[in-house]
């Protein structure tokens, strides 16, 4: 498994997200808001295309996106939320190939993963974020905040496909801090 942690900051996640925003880099910005809203592995996350989430003749983006994942060979179903429609509408006007995250070359293929790594660790030593950030850590975020807003634990396993608990417990990051909150919060009598 990778030794990639989630982000579990909110507000540092924001300013992650939001680094290649304000730089007018849209495509790098969309790739951290889809991959930390959609738990995608970074490979399903590249080879997504215009139409899997577009539909041309309506102008109008699908509710959900549904893909065989290149791991497991299974068929997965995810909702579009409005944060990433938002993010996916920016790019929108600037797509040059069917693939939303292109690279910049004339051939217009998905950017590399070692090209997407570079992207989200440059953010993340932007801001000053610590700790072992790479594109996994889009995943592990999802997982993470979704985990903390109360989504219950099978939900989660069936969302990343997993087939153990264990693998989803450690993809959660939960520290001691986390741990810490739910004793405390505790108000029996």
């Amino acid at each position: 498994m990778s030794g990639a942690e989630p982000i579990r900051d909110r507000r540092k996640l924001m300013e992650f997200a939001s680094y290649y925003k304000n730089k007018g880099q849209y495509r790098n910005y969309t790739l951290i808001v889809v991959g930390a809203h959609t738990a995608f592995r970074i490979s399903d996350l590249l080879s997504l295309t215009w139409n899997d989430v577009y539909d041309e003749a309506t102008e109008s983006f699908y509710f959900h996106v549904e893909l065989i994942e290149k791991k497991t060979g299974k068929t997965k179903t995810i909702a579009l939320n409005a944060q990433v429609i938002s993010a996916l509408r920016l790019l929108l006007p600037l797509r040059r190939s069917t693939y939303i995250f292109a690279n910049n070359r004339k051939d217009a293929r998905p950017i590399s993963r070692v090209q997407a790594w570079r992207i989200i660790r440059a953010a993340a030593t932007a801001i000053g974020l610590g700790g072992r950030i790479a594109c996994h850590s889009l995943r592990k975020t999802f997982g993470y905040f979704a985990w903390k807003a109360g989504a219950l634990p099978v939900l989660l396993m069936e969302i990343f496909n997993h087939t153990s608990f264990e693998t989803t417990r450690r993809y959660l990051g939960i520290t001691q801090d986390d741990l810490d909150q739910v004793y405390l919060s505790m108000r029996l009598f």
